[in-house]
């Protein structure tokens, strides 16, 4: 099989399937290139029933992309909860520094939106069966060539994808990256993000609580609807094995002292699932080659301190759809100038997000006393300036 498309897209995930929504409904032709899925992926939650441990704290970027391509209103609007608030602590008995947002002082409905991972995906993919300018292929590609006019993907049972752009949304070991040989900085944070969710003894009132601790990670409890939060528990690799073996009860009496006088006593959510997510920082040296643009964790990925790595991945996407859409009538979707204009509008917005995400973990993980003052002190200084306060969360929404 040989298939011409304006615009192939590799990848599975919500990333991909966004990309290929937002070019299908602007009148390209669309590829979505499914690779065969790893023996070790497995399913977030451990039954269809429950709630999925893999949540994302959509930001207004995120929603807006959503609802331009009509997805957002196909998701289960009853597993969706905002986050009307948010309330981040640091660490030390005496003097812990604290800082907090509402979507009231941000003249706002909502400062995010929860939403699971499958309930994102399975809207996706309905989306993506009623799409009329959509191919969907399974296959693994084995070889890349590129000339003036497409990028052509070879597929190991002989088919050919040839395209005039090709996006890569292959997730953080991107096999179109690698194609290219864009180099990549990587660090790994010698951690682990422990997920899993947990019922609440009181109402969590739309607010997301975060604790920054210098030995003990990062622990943030996000609103879920009723009387449930998801964890998010970004743990040294040490304390996330013992997390990890820890029994249901153990591990939510463990959380509950965090948040107790806040939430009350935390229980498991039936039925239980736990899931553990290695953590690291991802900077590729270029997000475009010829006639190739990445997107989501194919061109960065981002410590989780701050609930943004699908938030970026969503705003390159909607930053991609923008300059394809807005190109000169002579260039096609994989002109060199169309993908240079797509590097310069998300290199500040990427840059921004890895110094303040980077800076911030290397910062709270000093378990030292004066370090320990100083950045509680910049906390609380923070809380009493509202203007400082607004341009943080204006931003953190994806708002300028």
């Amino acid at each position: 099989m040989y298939l011409q498309s304006d615009v192939c897209i590799v990848g599975n995930g919500a990333i991909g399937k966004v990309a290929a929504l937002g070019f299908a409904q602007a009148g390209q032709k669309v590829t979505l290139l499914i690779p065969p899925k790893n023996a070790s992926d497995h399913p977030t939650t451990s039954k269809s029933s429950g709630w999925d441990v893999r949540v994302y704290a959509l930001n207004h970027v995120a929603h807006a992309l959503l609802f331009s391509v009509k997805v957002w209103g196909a998701l289960d609007t009853s597993r969706i909860a905002p986050v009307d608030a948010m309330d981040v602590n640091g660490d030390g008995v005496q003097a812990a520094g604290h800082l907090a947002f509402d979507a009231y002082g941000a003249r706002v409905g909502a400062l995010a939106w929860i939403v699971e991972d499958a309930n994102l995906n399975q809207a996706l993919d309905a989306a993506l069966k009623f799409a009329p300018n959509v191919k969907i292929v399974d296959g693994r590609a084995v070889q890349l060539r590129v000339d003036s006019a497409n990028a052509t993907v070879q597929l190991d049972n002989g088919d050919t994808l040839a395209s005039s752009l090709l996006v890569g949304a292959d997730g953080g070991q991107s096999w179109v990256r690698g194609q290219y040989d864009i180099g990549i900085d990587y660090r790994s944070y010698g951690q682990r993000a422990i997920v899993t969710n947990f019922a609440c003894e009181k109402p969590h009132h739309g607010v997301a609580h975060q604790w920054f601790t210098s030995s003990e990670g990062i622990v943030a409890l996000l609103p879920l609807p009723g009387l449930r939060v998801s964890l998010v528990w970004s743990a040294p690799d040490v304390l996330a094995e013992t997390l990890l073996l820890a029994s249901p009860a153990e591990l939510a009496h463990r959380v509950s002292a965090f948040c107790r006088d806040k939430l009350g006593q935390l229980d498991p959510l039936e039925p239980y699932a736990v899931k553990a997510l290695p953590l690291s920082l991802l900077r590729s040296h270029a997000i475009t080659a010829p006639r190739v643009a990445l997107v989501g964790d194919a061109a960065h990925v981002v410590h989780p301190l701050a609930g943004h790595g699908m938030n970026l991945g969503f705003a390159d996407v909607a930053a991609l759809l923008d300059v394809v859409a807005t190109r000169e009538p002579h260039r096609d979707c994989g002109d060199s100038r169309v993908l240079s204009r797509y590097a310069r509008k998300r290199k500040e917005d990427i840059l921004l997000m890895q110094l303040a995400t980077d800076g911030l973990e290397r910062l709270f993980s000093i378990n030292l006393e004066p370090v320990r003052a100083l950045r509680n002190a910049g906390l609380n200084l923070v809380n009493k300036l509202p203007f400082l306060k607004r341009h943080l969360i204006t931003h953190a929404m994806g708002k300028r």
